[in-house]
């Protein structure tokens, strides 16, 4: 009976304070969505955007157990694979101080998660680069797959377009606007949430579709954009702050909204025929706060979507589930 007794022991005892658990990113799912949720905070057209099929999203990127003993993260946790036009959750290792992607410093929450976003055109590699507390540094090459974009070739010379003084006049204080908005910096935590569509219905324009005339390329469509009736109400498709909501129309963008998500990602709406919310107010995934349109240079209602990270500009479809 003892020996029974001290074998049962033995295989049911509790693991010893000494215990260090699989690091907390094999307890998450490689997911295709960025969102990561946790309880610690975390620290047009030529100017908004005008708008690649995209990877549709994964599960919610959380642990899947609580940590009870120190867990030692020793290289960098990303979320998928890095492509162009794709903004990425990723984790650092384990005391870092600072990361830093292509020797651009990044915020990170205080739980070590961070984000990492490519431009259309980014090149075929980034380098990430955490340097530990201790001095040390941990680096990863991280390779950019090149993204799949919409080319149409045009048997025909490239006819760029010519501004009015009119239009130069009202386009400068509109891009001032614009770019004041990107600067503002907020503590939105929506960067950690799976992103949902702000509208569904029929997709009449992607990211990064570009036709070539004549072998010069003109410029690419930096936004998602989604066809719906005048009036169609669109929501929040995360969290986070307003940063700019027009009291008039632009020139291009008609009525524009943007949100600032947290972590240097922002988004666009343009084209609205009215918008719910002012700047300054705080938005939920899921809220209404403005109704599709054809303001600005628009063919018929839909709603752009932009999206930038940083310098970025990304695709949003590659955040997003299937409809």
């Amino acid at each position: 009976m003892n020996i029974k007794l001290a074998l049962l022991s033995f295989f049911f005892a509790a693991p010893s304070c000494n215990t260090v658990p699989a690091d907390s990113s094999a307890g998450m799912s490689s997911a295709s969505s960025n969102a990561v949720r946790s309880s610690e905070t975390a620290s047009g057209e030529a100017g908004a955007g005008e708008a690649g099929t995209g990877d549709s999203a994964s599960p919610v990127l959380e642990p899947d157990f609580q940590e009870t003993t120190k867990v030692i993260r020793s290289d960098f946790w990303i979320a998928k694979d890095a492509r162009q036009g794709a903004v990425i959750n990723a984790r650092a290792p384990s005391n870092a101080a600072r990361v830093a992607l292509n020797g651009m410093r990044l915020p990170i929450s205080k739980d070590g998660f961070f984000l990492i976003g490519f431009d259309r055109d980014s090149g075929s590699a980034a380098t990430l680069v955490a340097t530990l507390t201790d001095g040390s540094k941990v680096q990863k090459t991280l390779p950019v797959a090149a993204g799949k974009w919409r080319l149409e070739r045009i048997n025909a010379p490239y006819r760029g377009g010519r501004s009015s003084a009119t239009f130069r006049k009202l386009r400068g204080p509109e891009i001032a606007q614009i770019v004041a908005a990107r600067k503002i910096a907020t503590d939105a935590q929506g960067w950690r949430q799976d992103f949902i569509w702000p509208v569904k219905g029929r997709i009449s324009g992607r990211f990064g579709s570009q036709r070539i005339y004549q072998g010069k390329p003109g410029s690419y469509h930096s936004g998602l954009d989604i066809a719906a009736p005048t009036g169609t109400p669109y929501v929040a498709p995360a969290d986070g702050v307003v940063i700019l909501a027009t009291q008039k129309p632009f020139t291009l963008e008609g009525n524009l909204l943007m949100i600032d998500h947290g972590n240097g990602l922002n988004s666009a709406f343009l084209h609205s025929s009215s918008i719910a919310v002012k700047k300054g107010d705080t938005v939920k995934q899921g809220q209404v706060i403005g109704k599709i349109g054809a303001t600005g240079r628009a063919t018929g209602p839909h709603l752009h979507w932009g999206m930038k990270w940083h310098k970025a500009r990304t695709d949003p479809l590659l955040l997003l589930p299937p409809q």
